[in-house]
C-alpha cells in the first residue's frame, strides 16, 4: 500500500494572535489523525515574521511533550527580514527540515523576493547544519534553478519538492498546470529516485486537485490554515485536525495510507529522534 506524507501548516499568515499552547494542541491532534510533518514560520505574538525563536521554542517544546511529528521550519515568507535573519531556524536543534524558496514571484499583490545570492546563502547554511530542504517551487524556471543549485551544493537525495499552486500571480491550481510542473521536474531530474514531489494549494476551496495530485504520483500533501481552511464544497473548518482527517480519509479511499513520522525520516534520510 502506497504511503503519503501529510504535512500540516497550521498557522494562517493573517493570524495576529500566536499562542504556542493552542498551536501545539492543534498539531498534536493532527499527528494523531495522520500528519507526519508540521510546517511552521517563526512569528512573534502578533503574527509578524521574526528571527526571534522564543515563541517557536515554546511551541516545539509543547509538541515534543506529546508526539514525534517531523518539525519543518520555514526560511521564507513575505517580509523585510534579511537572509541571515530568515535562516535562524537552521540553527535550532529541533529543526529537522526547512522549507527553501529558490526564486522571486508575485504572490497576490505582494512580491516574494528570493534573489539568488540569498538563496545560495540559505542553501549553504541548511547543508552545513544538516537540515533537509523541502523546496517550494511556484514556476517552471525554479525547477531549473534547483538543478543548478544541486550541481553546486549537492543536496542529499532524494530532493523533496513542494509544487505550489493557487496564489494570485503564479501557477493556477489546475490539472494541466500540475502536469506541466511534474513533466518538467522529471525532464530536469531524469535519474530514478533523485526527486520526490508533493502538492500545496493556496486559496483552496475543495479537495479536487488534492485528489488529482495523488492520482498523478504525489508523495506528500500539505494542508492547513496557512493555505486554506476549506474542506469540500466550500465548507470551512475550525481546526486543522478536520483537514488532516479529511485528507487521511481521501488516502484510504485511494488505497493509500499516511506515513508515520519515522517513515518520513527514513524517506528523507533524517536522523531518528
Amino acid at each position: 500500500m502506497k504511503k503519503i506524507m501529510l504535512s500540516v501548516a497550521p498557522v494562517s499568515a493573517s493570524d495576529t494572535d500566536i499562542n504556542p499552547r493552542k498551536i501545539a494542541d492543534d498539531v498534536i491532534e493532527c499527528w494523531k489523525l495522520g500528519a507526519s510533518m508540521v510546517h511552521l514560520h517563526v512569528r512573534d505574538v502578533h503574527g509578524k515574521l521574526t528571527p526571534d525563536m522564543t515563541l517557536m521554542d515554546e511551541t516545539i517544546r509543547y509538541i515534543r511533550e506529546a508526539c514525534d511529528i517531523v518539525v519543518e521550519i520555514s526560511t521564507g515568507g513575505v517580509s523585510d527580514l534579511t537572509i541571515k535573519e530568515r535562516v535562524q531556524p537552521c540553527y535550532a536543534p529541533y529543526t529537522e527540515a526547512v522549507s527553501l524558496n529558490v526564486g522571486s514571484v508575485n504572490l497576490g499583490k505582494a512580491v516574494y523576493q528570493n534573489p539568488i545570492d540569498d538563496v545560495e546563502y540559505c542553501v549553504g547554511e541548511l547543508i552545513r547544519e544538516d537540515k533537509r530542504p523541502e523546496i517550494e517551487v511556484f514556476e517552471l524556471g525554479m525547477i531549473n534553478t534547483v538543478h543548478e543549485l544541486d550541481e553546486k551544493f549537492h543536496f542529499v537525495d532524494p530532493i523533496l519538492f513542494a509544487l505550489v499552486f493557487g496564489h494570485g500571480g503564479e501557477m493556477p491550481a489546475t490539472e494541466n498546470a500540475l502536469r506541466h510542473m511534474k513533466e518538467y521536474l522529471y525532464e530536469t531530474f531524469p535519474d530514478e529516485g533523485k526527486v520526490l514531489w508533493g502538492y500545496t494549494e493556496a486559496n483552496r476551496k475543495d479537495l479536487k486537485m488534492v485528489g488529482k495530485a495523488l492520482d498523478m504520483g504525489a508523495v506528500s500533501l500539505r494542508l492547513g490554515f496557512e493555505d486554506s481552511n476549506y474542506l469540500e464544497n466550500g465548507v470551512q473548518c475550525t481546526t486543522n485536525a478536520e483537514l488532516i482527517k479529511a485528507a487521511a480519509e481521501l488516502l484510504r479511499e485511494k488505497d493509500m495510507e499516511p506515513m508515520t513520522s519515522d517513515e518520513v525520516r527514513q524517506m528523507l534520510k533524517i536522523k531518528a529522534l
